[in-house]
């Protein structure tokens, strides 16, 4: 009878240390399956988006550049003629074709934005951030070789397509791994690099066309790209934040879902099915799983409640305006600045206050907004005041005849003007929960785009074509960043929920949040720090 009991008290332990064994296996065996983090640490992952997002601006603002898009031939009436310069001259092009090359990138982006979004949840971000560089590698390569309008309008279209890859993911992942009190600024940073971009193509471009060819533009640009894109495909991925890694067939197991199953497994079914049993049926389930239509299903599902989100749509909107003005200014405003100031060094010029007022200006709303208190009703307050403030200072500095004073009023319009970058997508990852943001970025990108500078380039095209006056076309153009303004000041009076820390998609409720292994070992630091 002693020897029956000394057995049966061996089989069935204490509850309690039972619980702390299954747990402690249980996260072990978990730990395994997690990736290590990868090499870079945070700062470095904002550093290698940054200049990926710098050379995808470079590429805007070259074709946009007097030196690659170049002009048309010219004829006085006495019968001297001058020959047309780069693409433009090269192929022909009148203003309106002209506008629509600059926007057929557009077209490939906004296909393919959302498409890269949804993927997202099945497949290694990374991994379709490798395959979209790619793409707009060989693209970008393709508009060099260009021969007519129509070859270079597909090329552009391409570059679109690749670029989407990138656009929708990254800030995402930033926002993930920056610190708490920073991630404003951080995003600044990013954005800091549209007009950056911009400025440093207007003179790349100037050079380059003016002293090789304005293919040679296309080319070299093709060559800075290329490591990154085998970058995509070689670096260990990270998970985004709101994600079930289960989602994904190449994605690490996250802890926070895979540990609570995994006990369970012990609790319910006891010691007779193991971890490993446990886990194969979670990737036998997988596999199985019809992900094409669950994908659609979701996508809808995202679409519906982005739309019914009113901060989210008050703040496209508005950013839709904003941007109908700012992609006309980025492509028209040097042959425009040429026009009305003759400007001999356009590009130049316009390139150098572009760089200054765009770095200081982003990264200022990104810090200002961080120093005033990082939440939605106070990014809308930032973005209305400073757009109505500097859309009066572009308007008035197209009034002056002198080009120093034009230049002087201007560039303290354009630094208020790009101090919106960071708060407007700060509202856009920070008004859905974390789930939500890739297709959150992606339909603002597609929408700020098919309602804002894809049309806008074309249109001041004809505009100008039609009153054959780029000061009248520029005033026309200025005014319409007072809606803007108009429409994010609404937004101040919405009620608004910051999502950001929302569980989704398969995540834990904050009993298990401190077992939550975090994206980069540089972010785990400094929350340990700060706790």
């Amino acid at each position: 009878m002693a020897d029956f009991k000394l057995m049966k008290q061996q089989q069935a332990p204490s509850a309690e240390p039972k619980a702390s064994i299954d747990n402690e296996m249980a996260r072990n065996s978990v730990s395994l399956s997690v990736p290590e983090p990868s090499w870079f640490t945070p700062k470095r992952l904002l550093v290698i988006f940054c200049v990926i997002n710098l050379l995808n601006y470079v590429d805007r603002g070259t074709i946009a550049s007097n030196g690659v898009n170049g002009s048309l031939g010219t004829c006085t009436s006495s019968g001297t003629c001058t020959s047309g310069s780069g693409i433009q001259g090269e192929f022909n092009l009148n203003n309106f074709e002209d506008g629509v090359m600059s926007s057929a990138f557009m077209v490939g982006l906004l296909v393919a934005s959302p498409i890269f979004a949804s993927l997202a949840k099945s497949v290694n971000p990374f991994r379709l951030i490798g395959v979209g560089l790619s793409v707009w590698t060989l693209a970008t390569t393709g508009c060099g070789f260009s021969f007519n309008f129509w070859s270079i309008t597909i090329c552009r279209m391409l570059v679109g397509v690749g670029e989407a890859s990138f656009i929708s993911l990254a800030a995402p992942f930033i926002d993930d791994n920056a610190p708490v009190t920073q991630k404003t600024a951080w995003l600044a940073i990013f954005y800091m690099c549209i007009p950056t971009g911009y400025a440093v193509g207007y003179v790349y471009g100037g050079l380059v066309g003016t002293h090789l060819n304005w293919r040679f533009a296309f080319w070299m640009e093709a060559i800075v790209m290329l490591p990154f894109a085998i970058l995509g495909f070689i670096m260990k991925p990270l998970q985004l934040k709101g994600f079930a890694p289960a989602e994904s067939k190449k994605s690490p197991i996250n802890v926070e879902t895979a540990v609570p199953e995994v006990q369970e497994a012990f609790n319910v079914k006891g010691s007779a099915k193991s971890i490993k049993e446990e886990f194969s049926h979670m990737f036998s389930k997988m596999k199985c799983a019809p992900i094409n239509l669950n994908q659609f299903s979701r996508f809808l599902k995202d679409m519906k409640a982005l739309l019914v989100e009113k901060v989210y749509v008050v703040n496209v909107l508005g950013y839709c305006a904003y941007n109908f003005v700012i992609g006309a200014y980025s492509y028209w405003g040097p042959k425009a600045g040429k026009n009305i100031y003759n400007m001999s060094d356009a590009d130049m010029i316009f390139g150098g206050i572009t760089i200054v007022c765009g770095i200081l200006g982003t990264l200022a709303g990104g810090y200002v907004l961080d120093f005033m208190n990082s939440t939605i009703s106070n990014a809308f307050k930032l973005l209305s005041v400073t757009t109505f403030v500097g859309a009066i200072f572009c308007f008035t500095a197209f009034c002056f005849k002198s080009m120093y004073a034009f230049l002087a009023v201007f560039s303290v319009g354009e630094l208020l003007v790009f101090a919106t970058q960071a708060p407007v997508n700060y509202i856009c990852l920070h008004c859905v929960k974390p789930s939500l943001r890739p297709i959150s970025m992606a339909i603002s990108t597609v929408s700020i785009h098919i309602f804002g500078d894809v049309p806008s380039s074309p249109l001041v095209g004809v505009l100008q074509d039609r009153v054959n006056n780029w000061r009248e076309t520029a005033l026309i153009l200025t005014s319409i960043l007072f809606p803007a303004a108009g429409i994010w000041f609404i937004g101040i009076f919405l009620h608004s929920v910051d999502r950001f820390n929302e569980d989704s998609e398969g995540q834990v409720t904050e009993v298990d949040r401190s077992n939550t292994t975090p994206l980069l070992p540089e972010v785990a630091e400094t929350r340990y720090s700060s706790a």
